[in-house]
């Protein structure tokens, strides 16, 4: 059980000054903050492998809940990411899980890489942001397009990654396949994509999202950074043989030295919630992380998309939103 000491962050005083400090910090608080102390809701968040979007976004995630509502404190963790957080949430091993869309598609359906399970039951928290892929190559590459990377070395990202599975889908739109067109690259860490491409082990970095840190990584280095999307027959190709795809938008100078919009594909990511998350946890989560929108957004410029009204329009259906987050929309107007 989690001690009053830890509750209030006082873990790392100790002796007779910690104890002095500890005491005036604890005299400080109302009547009920104390009470909120001592009642707080711990949550756990799994996340993904250091250096990439997702424990970013946990992060900023975490602090906004545990700063806007003093009775819950979101604990995120280091996962695998996509395709771990599913089976972790199914399993009740974590409350709350950050997911790609198409490992989301896939488990809910029972196809892919879950080939042969039942289908997932899974329940919706929020929208997270939407996640445009792309390919990152050094300013001085070469490569113009996707098919200049064939046979190439690239990085796709970490293992358990649901950008692995994004990948997948628009390769696969494209006719080509991951594996035998290409030499693919699974990381054990998504922060160690960017190092290869600038050293030369890897010709491209495969990635997701406005304000991705590899691509931030690659941008901001002496080279600089190239985008490679696919072009606009390209995209009509891919929608039209993945529908649970939608075209995206990078806007202009998102990454350093990147003056014009691009256009790519891509889906929503989420977070999720176990089904047996109580009602009442879940609506506060809800009411706190909108409550909070600005200072999430200060915190981090891609999560201004984690919005009530974009997860009313990305989920799939209002039904997967977990019920406590749909008292929460019902309340202020977002969901009917």
């Amino acid at each position: 059980m989690t001690s009053r000491r830890q509750l209030l962050g006082l873990t790392g005083l100790t002796g007779l000054t910690g104890l002095t400090t500890a005491l005036g910090m604890m005299s400080s608080l109302t009547p009920s903050r104390w009470a909120a102390a001592q009642e707080r809701t711990v949550v756990s968040l799994g996340t993904a492998t250091p250096g990439g979007g997702f424990p970013v976004y946990g992060a900023a995630f975490s602090e906004t809940i545990n700063q806007t509502d003093p009775t819950l404190h979101v604990q995120p963790r280091n996962t695998k990411g996509s395709l771990e957080n599913i089976p972790l949430i199914e399993s009740g091993q974590v409350d709350l899980a950050l997911v790609t869309g198409e490992p989301l598609y896939e488990a809910r359906n029972g196809i892919g890489i879950g080939s042969g399970k039942p289908p997932a039951n899974l329940r919706l928290l929020t929208a997270m942001y939407s996640s445009p892929g792309m390919f990152a190559v050094n300013g001085d590459s070469p490569v113009r397009r996707i098919a200049d990377l064939l046979g190439k070395p690239v990085a796709f990202g970490a293992q358990g990654s649901g950008l692995v599975v994004l990948a997948r889908y628009v390769l696969d739109g494209l006719g080509y396949d991951m594996h035998k067109d290409f030499q693919a690259i699974f990381l054990e860490r998504a922060g160690d994509g960017p190092a290869m491409v600038q050293d030369g082990r890897a010709a491209a970095l495969w990635g997701a999202g406005i304000g991705w840190p590899g691509f931030a990584t690659i941008a901001k280095s002496p080279r600089g950074a190239r985008f490679i999307v696919p072009d606009a027959a390209e995209v009509q190709r891919i929608l039209a043989k993945h529908t649970l795809l939608k075209a995206n938008l990078v806007p202009a100078n998102t990454y350093p030295g990147q003056p014009q919009a691009l256009h790519s594909v891509g889906s929503w990511s989420f977070v999720i919630a176990r089904t047996d998350l109580p009602d009442d946890t879940a609506y506060r989560l809800a009411r706190a992380l909108h409550q909070g929108a600005g200072a999430l957004g200060e915190r981090l410029a891609q999560a201004k998309e984690t919005t009530a009204a974009n997860t009313v329009a990305a989920a799939p259906s209002s039904d997967l939103i977990h019920p406590g987050a749909q008292r929460y929309l019902r309340e202020t107007g977002f969901l009917r």
